[in-house]
């Protein structure tokens, strides 16, 4: 297992909020180009937006401590490796007719959150409140 130092992890933490502002924002302004263009239905994009806007103000909100709680952190990085397990089964079960490009998105958004997710769980073993009751 490889360590993050609370450096690092506060710049991972920084790097998954602005990249989930970004989503976020893109999906509720143009749910209705992004739907035809990735195949994924506008509430669903919508929903993703809500959803990825959430994690990604927790992901800022610690992003700015100088010592981030391990528990936020592992809670936060749980939540992205949910998100990957959710973006798997919409390319391999959900039944959704995704164009290519929503294809190489929903995978690509996947294997980013899953990079970030694994950093902050290797960060937050260093993190203050790390130890897991």
């Amino acid at each position: 297992m490889f360590q993050v130092s609370p450096t690092t992890l506060r710049q991972v933490l920084a790097i998954d909020a602005v990249l989930g502002l970004g989503m976020g924002l893109s999906h509720l302004s143009r749910p209705a180009d992004l739907s035809a263009w990735l195949g994924l239905p506008e509430n669903w994009l919508r929903l993703a937006a809500l959803t990825v806007l959430v994690a990604a103000s927790m992901a800022g909100w610690l992003a700015m401590r100088q010592r981030p709680p391990g528990g936020a952190v592992r809670a936060l990085a749980l939540g992205n490796f949910g998100w990957v397990v959710l973006s798997l089964w919409v390319v391999l079960g959900a039944g959704l007719a995704l164009t290519p490009l929503g294809l190489a998105w929903v995978i690509l958004q996947a294997v980013v959150v899953f990079v970030l997710a694994g950093l902050e769980w290797a960060g937050s073993n260093r993190a203050p409140g790390a130890a897991l009751a």
